[in-house]
């Protein structure tokens, strides 16, 4: 399937398009993802190089073991990639598309390494929304919209 997606960091500091077919949808569990990304899955997709672009900035890199780069935004810290280092493909985070909702997984990896509760997730209490009205102001967020801007941030 060939997909147009873009998306990026929070703060907008870092933006990417993908104008190709995407060749992975999946969640890892491994504990070196769940260290990097500060949580216990890392749901990502798998394009090639030649069909993404970044287009505001670029990722610093941590070279995380001998095999691979996971990029970051500098400025704001959200975890978008995963690069091995003699390949020509690249995993990034559905969490940072534009609309992750597009990117469901399809498979999951390193599941022995799993969270022994993680299949308990959806049974669990749920709550749209913790805010009252007085945190309204308070959590208004500053992060960069769902789309690409000319310019970033708004002043």
């Amino acid at each position: 399937m060939t997909e147009l997606l873009s998306g990026g960091c929070q703060c907008g500091a870092v933006r990417y398009t993908i104008r190709g077919q995407v060749s992975d949808r999946a969640i890892c569990h491994c504990r070196m993802c769940q260290k990097a990304v500060g949580s216990v899955t890392w749901p990502f997709f798998t394009v090639k190089l030649a069909d993404m672009e970044w287009t505001r900035g670029r990722p610093a890199l941590y070279r995380s073991s001998e095999a691979a780069e996971r990029g970051f935004c500098a400025a704001c810290g959200t975890p978008l990639s995963f690069q091995p280092v003699d390949g020509d493909a690249l995993d990034l985070s559905i969490g940072s598309l534009d609309d992750p909702a597009k990117m469901p997984p399809d498979k999951q990896y390193w599941a022995g390494q799993r969270m022994p509760w993680f299949h308990a997730l959806p049974d669990l209490p749920e709550t749209t929304s913790s805010a009252s009205p007085d945190d309204t102001k308070r959590r208004r967020p500053y992060q960069h919209p769902d789309h690409d801007t000319d310019d970033w941030p708004n002043r």
